[in-house]
């Protein structure tokens, strides 16, 4: 699904937290988003996940004006999301199976479905063969992974990530955007947000850079447009 930014504000009281941001991404396309804290990443996605509503301008995804969908069809524009959250929101009495499988169950899949989505999920980051673990015996690497497994699992057409990195080592930052790119490979459109600037400049794919609310640059160091 494509997204379009068009002269987006956002506004807290006096504070703008974003200011006259314009961008488009197209069905597909894998960009990051990158600045400060505090530079408008996090409020950026809150409103394309429609928690938050704009205070001027306009944001579309998949040609549909979200200012148009209406508070009763939120639940049903996020179900072609997929969302990655820095810390795993693992439920721990739960083993990697039964976390993966959550959204698929709360969506009312039948179980042979869920069966079968919830291992070919595991099995594309990796960990189909610790689907009986429990969340507290894996590595943080192995619980990003099942992180992102449960995002993925309902097939959602645009894959958000906010700060996916931010508690791992290099190595496992570097295996986990590469997991993200392998989506977007097969037509995900995918955005991570992110403060690593040493890592994502090593990787293909746009960058967007915010700086205290606005959008500085809509490229990458291989000179993408």
């Amino acid at each position: 699904m494509d997204v379009v930014f068009n002269r987006v504000g956002k506004r807290y009281g006096q504070r703008d937290a974003l200011m006259d941001l314009t961008f488009e991404m197209p069905s597909g396309e894998m960009a990051f988003l990158t600045g400060h804290s505090g530079a408008g990443k996090s409020t950026l996605l809150r409103l394309l996940l429609l928690l938050e509503r704009v205070s001027s301008g306009q944001i579309i995804v998949g040609g549909q004006s979200l200012a148009k969908i209406k508070a009763s069809g939120i639940p049903k524009y996020r179900r072609d999301f997929g969302i990655v959250f820095q810390d795993h929101q693992l439920l721990s009495d739960r083993s990697v199976y039964h976390n993966v499988a959550l959204p698929l169950e709360i969506a009312g899949f039948t179980k042979r479905d869920v069966d079968r989505r919830v291992r070919a999920a595991l099995d594309k980051v990796g960990l189909l063969d610790r689907e009986r673990a429990e969340p507290d015996t894996l590595s943080g690497g192995e619980q990003q992974r099942v992180g992102i497994a449960r995002a993925v699992v309902a097939r959602p057409k645009i894959l958000i990530a906010d700060e996916p990195t931010g508690n791992l080592d290099p190595h496992l930052s570097a295996e986990i955007m590469g997991l993200f790119a392998a989506f977007n490979s097969v037509g995900v459109t995918v955005i991570v947000a992110s403060h690593d600037l040493a890592l994502i400049s090593r990787m293909p794919h746009r960058i967007l850079t915010l700086d205290q609310g606005s959008l500085l640059t809509v490229g990458s160091e291989r000179g993408l447009n």
